[in-house]
């Protein structure tokens, strides 16, 4: 069978147009990789990427998870990043409410998008993020402090994964980076402000879900 290469008559523009061709083909490959890659880990969990739940799970395991916290931000981040507690015991399938506290130590607004991602990895794809500050882009004006919640369960499904439900703590953790400033950085730094003070308010404290240990 002839391909569009074999109506070309020139061998070297024969040539030279195939090899264009596979390189046309290797970058768009290149470029299908990362949204592909990210899907990949989305859906199975790879490399400890956590889950997003639309709701909270409608069954509670006795069995506990203790779960730790960890922050860190990018060399070049003029942040002060930590978790507000170091962790927390809760019941797989058990709601749990944790704060992360970021302070701005730099003359100048700056906007931060954070990764994450869970260890060890087998527990990746059974740690379920209902609300998440690192689901947004935010924005903290010179010297601004604020705390961000992050409200997560464990997915009970963990208890019958042939290497995870052997797994009985595991690590949340968080990488800050700097992003350019979106346009409208104004609306999101009010926005953070608004979010911190409904997370400290009495009527959230009061419904937070009870935890079995925090620390």
């Amino acid at each position: 069978m002839k391909t569009p290469f074999d109506r070309i008559r020139d061998p070297n523009l024969r040539t030279a147009a195939m090899a264009g061709s596979v390189v046309v083909f290797m970058g768009a490959m290149a470029w299908a990789a990362v949204p592909f890659y990210s899907w990949f880990c989305a859906v199975t969990g790879f490399g400890g990427t956590t889950q997003v739940a639309s709701e909270e799970s409608d069954r509670i395991l006795d069995r506990t998870m203790l779960v730790r916290f960890d922050a860190n931000v990018a060399p070049d981040m003029p942040w002060e990043f930590r978790p507000v507690q170091t962790e927390m015991r809760v019941r797989i399938g058990e709601s749990g409410l944790a704060f992360y506290e970021a302070t701005n130590t730099s003359d100048v607004p700056v906007a931060g998008q954070a990764s994450f991602n869970v260890a060890p990895y087998s527990v990746g794809a059974f740690f379920d993020k209902v609300q998440c500050f690192c689901f947004t882009e935010q924005v903290l004006l010179p010297g601004q402090t604020v705390q961000m919640p992050v409200s997560f369960y464990v997915d009970p499904d963990l208890v019958d994964h042939r290497e995870a439900k052997y797994v009985r703590e595991l690590t949340l953790s968080y990488t800050f980076y700097e992003i350019d400033l979106p346009e409208n950085w104004q609306e999101g730094a009010e926005a953070t402000a608004a979010q911190e003070q409904a997370a400290l308010s009495p009527e959230l404290t009061e419904s937070r879900p009870s935890a079995i240990d925090q620390n």
